[in-house]
């Protein structure tokens, strides 16, 4: 792997900001007051227990151990999400037959010059969803006008010609250096998204291992289950600590109850709602002490948004095809940028072959999801890649967990319980109460909590904006902050 760890500042902040204490459940028994339901209240753990520790390494008593450990570290527990939405539904953009084609032209664009005003403005107020809208793609307009299409194997040119398969195997080494794996051992292509990337992933691990078992945390992207669902596989939900890891402990003791089916594992590298990261070297250890081989066992992991990060991040742990994992999927219109939604997986060509066919139709070979693949999106991450360098994602990295920790010190600052992973730009915190609020800003919500995923188009005068409007909501009727 290339050296992207320059000396950086962005570690020593996890100890110079505030981090306020967890919080855990205060149960009543059974039956609440008046035979109603049970209630829980939460209530703050005594400062004397909240004190970090070394790991503890090897073994189940471990495993239990440094459970407990990240369970202490957790500056906040969200009460578990209801599964209800908020339906706001869209509307239509009529199709208008016009009577004369002046009229016509007039028309359209008016249409797409309010839309693009109405872009414009959810864009400045966009803070939830882990998508970077700092980018500049001018150069390739004059691409826009063709069709292109990467349909059939990266490696293998279709008969169609219009396609950017020399960008998208450029893009492929890229990541393929990154992530340590020699260009002959490895397969991979660019999808459409971060879904088609896990969807992927697991169809590799459940083609290679067909009777395993998935085992993925419950904190884990709804893509992850809807892929057991896909392919009828057999899925055990891991638990999560607080924090939003894995629960080793619980993938242990599943491990242990179906030792005799392989597993196949789906690690994230950043969970959906609270950027945490899947000990992957813990999950590989507990793999081999249950008695797995590497020949049954599948490992994905989902890198959707901070397997594009975590590269550039000093001590951050390693994802890298020199431990035994499977596949590796990231989205490109997360960190990197693109104006479409995409991303890409690799995986060992060895295990690439279960899911190969030729097609004659397409002179080509079909071993991906999708049949055709926007050839645009290889062309935006290749240039993305090639304008940024090594050094330029480095730097945004850096701006971003720097500006998280600015963001977390805010809202602690603020009487508001929040919490921030460690190496994460994802912070949680109080979902607010004003849906007004919710809307306007683009939060994502999971039972009681929001979170902000910091990109590098969230600047500090947003993020200031943000809290100023935020306790706006939260003051009592009609006082204005200053």
């Amino acid at each position: 792997m290339k050296d992207v760890n320059e000396p950086s500042d962005v570690v020593a902040l996890t100890t110079t900001v505030p981090i306020p204490l967890p919080l855990k459940r205060k149960h009543r028994g059974d039956v609440g007051v008046g035979g109603g339901e049970a209630t829980d209240d939460l209530e703050s753990v005594e400062k004397e227990n909240f004190t970090p520790e070394k790991k503890v390494k090897g073994g189940k008593q471990a495993d239990e151990a440094n459970a407990e450990l990240k369970t202490q570290l957790s500056p906040y527990q969200a009460i578990p999400a209801s599964g209800k939405i908020i339906k706001n539904l869209a509307e239509a953009q009529p199709v208008i037959a016009f009577k004369n084609e002046k009229e016509r032209k007039e028309a359209v664009s008016k249409v797409i010059k309010d839309y693009a005003e109405k872009l414009r403005t959810r864009t400045a107020t966009h803070m939830g969803y882990p998508y970077n809208l700092a980018f500049e793609y001018g150069d390739l307009d004059c691409l826009l006008k063709y069709c292109i299409n990467n349909l059939g194997d990266p490696w293998i040119e279709s008969n169609y010609g219009v396609h950017s398969r020399q960008f998208e195997l450029g893009v492929l080494n890229w990541f393929a250096q990154l992530w340590e794996v020699d260009q002959q051992d490895y397969w991979g292509y660019i999808t459409n998204c971060g879904t088609e990337g896990n969807l992927h992933g697991i169809l590799v691990g459940r083609e290679n291992l067909p009777d395993g078992i998935l085992y993925s945390s419950e904190e884990s992207h709804y893509s992850v289950f809807k892929a057991a669902s896909m392919y009828r596989m057999k899925c055990k939900k891991v638990k999560s600590l607080v924090t939003g890891e894995m629960d080793c402990s619980h993938f242990r003791e599943l491990l242990e109850e179906n030792k005799d089916k392989p597993a196949i594992v789906n690690v994230n590298i950043g969970t959906t709602v609270k950027g945490a990261i899947d000990d992957l070297d813990m999950v590989i250890s507990i793999l081999k002490e249950v008695g797995y081989s590497e020949d049954r066992f599948y490992i994905h992991c989902d890198g959707a948004l901070f397997g594009m990060m975590i590269p550039f991040i000093k001590e951050a742990p390693l994802v890298t095809f020199k431990k035994p994992i499977g596949s590796v999927s990231v989205s490109g219109h997360k960190f990197m940028g693109c104006p479409t939604p995409c991303g890409l997986v690799i995986t060992r060509s060895r295990y690439a072959e279960a899911l190969s066919n030729d097609i004659e139709y397409l002179n080509s070979r079909d071993a991906t999801i999708m049949g055709s693949r926007n050839g645009h999106a290889a062309i935006y991450m290749w240039y993305t890649l090639t304008m940024k360098g090594y050094e330029g994602f480095r730097e945004d990295v850096n701006k971003c967990l720097k500006n998280a920790h600015y963001l977390h010190s805010l809202l602690f600052d603020s009487g508001i319980r929040t919490m921030l992973n460690e190496r994460s730009s994802t912070v949680v915190f109080e979902k607010p109460e004003c849906e007004t609020f919710v809307r306007k800003w683009q939060l994502a919500c999971q039972g009681d909590i929001a979170h902000v995923v910091v990109m590098p188009n969230i600047t500090k005068e947003k993020i200031e904006v943000f809290v100023k409007e935020l306790l706006e909501t939260r003051a009592p009727k009609g006082k204005k902050l200053n």
